[in-house]
Order: C-alpha cells, then structure tokens, then sequence
C-alpha cells in the first residue's frame, strides 16, 4: 500500500436524527391536546417528531413491559437525538438511557414518571390486576375505587393496558438512576398533581447530569394548561442545544 493509499473500508449505515426533537407522549390515547404546542414549534422552524406509543395512540391487544418500550423508543429515536419524555414517556426514556447511556444528545422530562414511591393509588393498581374479573362484575364498586385514588388511567384502559401500567409501575423499583448521565432538563409544573413537584425533585436529587426548572402555573399537561409558554420553553432549549 502507497502512502496515499486508504485501506478499504466497509460502510456502515447510521441512522442520523431527521428531526430536531422527537416527543413520547405521557398515558394517553391521542396527541390532539399537543396539537397547539407542536403548531407553534413548526412556526419557528422546529422539526418535530410525535411517535406513536404502542397500546394508546398506535393501537394494539398486546401487553407490555418497560423493556418493549425501550426496544421500541431505541429503534424510532436515532443516536444522538434530543428527545422528551412527558408522564409515562418519560420513564420510558430514562429507561432508555438506563441502558444506552450515549443514545441520546439531551433528554428533556417534562413531569415526568419513574419516581417510585409506596402509595395508596399503587396498591389500588396493584390490587385491582389481583383481584381481575370478579371485581369486575360490580363496575360502581370499581368506579368509586378509582374516583378515590385517582386511577382513572387503570379504569379507562384496555384490558391489555391495565396490566400493562401495572407493569409500568413496578419498573419504577428497578430503574437505576445513576446509570443515566446523558444531560437531562427537567421542566415540572408546580400545580402538577398526578406527578407532584417532589417527585421533580427527587428526579434532579437522583440523576448525575441534571437541572431542574420548575413553572409556577404549569399543570401535569402544559400542552394543554399553558401551549405558549411550553412551545415558547422548548423552542429555546432546542436552539440552544443545536447551537
């Protein structure tokens, strides 16, 4: 081989990210709530990408766990991405990172789940996937229940999601937080009350590469209670980081 000679190489294909934020929505069955947010982002240039959750807006029978939805955010989100998890999408991504710790370029956690904590609403869940279908037969007994604990998430799913966020939240025991180091922002609402504004804290006390910003009027949706000011937050985030 000549001095100017390269040695041949084998080309390797790299999915490269193609937008410039990619979003996985929190426990729900449509994206239309996120409809202002992402219409304002697009206005400023900003390439946004919805993915589709299996079992709420991309339909299916199945059930999962914590590790099919990482095997599925870790093939729609390409390395090196800034991606946002809000509510349920969150403890996705941070299990994702959990396990790929140079997947992405920033992680944004927008009242985000994954905190572990004992409480009446997890014992609720829990005993209710126990105790299944003769529960079931008195639906008014089941309905107070959840009025009582707030689980209206387990009373409104499919049969194959029901268990499927149970699974969900016992993953919250496992995840080692300590393992996640990729640079993470945590935008909470302090009128959050479905992921109250301790567990932000906890979230920022537990990761290694962290800031927390807390939003005096923000609800646990801000997509819906304040579309500006969260298009406006992310929009700047976004152009920061592309900088």
């Amino acid at each position: 081989m000549t001095k100017n000679q390269k040695p041949s190489q084998t080309k390797t294909s790299i999915k490269r990210p193609t937008a410039d934020l990619y979003i996985i929505h929190g426990w729900s069955y449509t994206v239309e709530p996120w409809k202002e947010t992402l219409a304002l982002m697009k206005g400023k240039g900003i390439n946004v990408k919805m993915l589709n959750v299996p079992g709420l807006t991309d339909p299916s029978n199945n059930v999962f766990t914590i590790d099919d939805y990482v095997k599925w955010a870790n093939k729609n989100i390409p390395d090196g991405a800034i991606a946002l998890g809000h509510s349920n999408g969150g403890r996705i991504l941070l299990n994702l990172c959990e396990k790929k710790p140079n997947k992405l370029k920033t992680l944004i956690l927008l009242d985000s789940a994954g905190i572990y904590e004992p409480s009446l609403k997890k014992k609720i869940v829990g005993l209710l996937a126990k105790i299944g279908k003769p529960f079931k037969k008195i639906p008014i007994v089941e309905k107070i229940f959840h009025r009582i604990t707030g689980t209206t998430d387990y009373s409104t799913a499919p049969e194959n999601m029901k268990q499927t966020l149970v699974n969900m939240l016992e993953s919250d025991k496992d995840l080692k937080f300590s393992n996640i180091t990729v640079p993470t922002l945590i935008l909470w609402g302090k009128k959050d009350t479905t992921t109250p504004p301790r567990q932000g804290t906890m979230l920022y006390e537990k990761l290694p590469n962290a800031d927390l910003k807390f939003f005096k009027n923000w609800t646990h949706a801000p997509y819906i209670s304040n579309p500006n000011e969260l298009a406006k937050v992310l929009i700047n985030i976004v152009e920061r980081i592309k900088k």
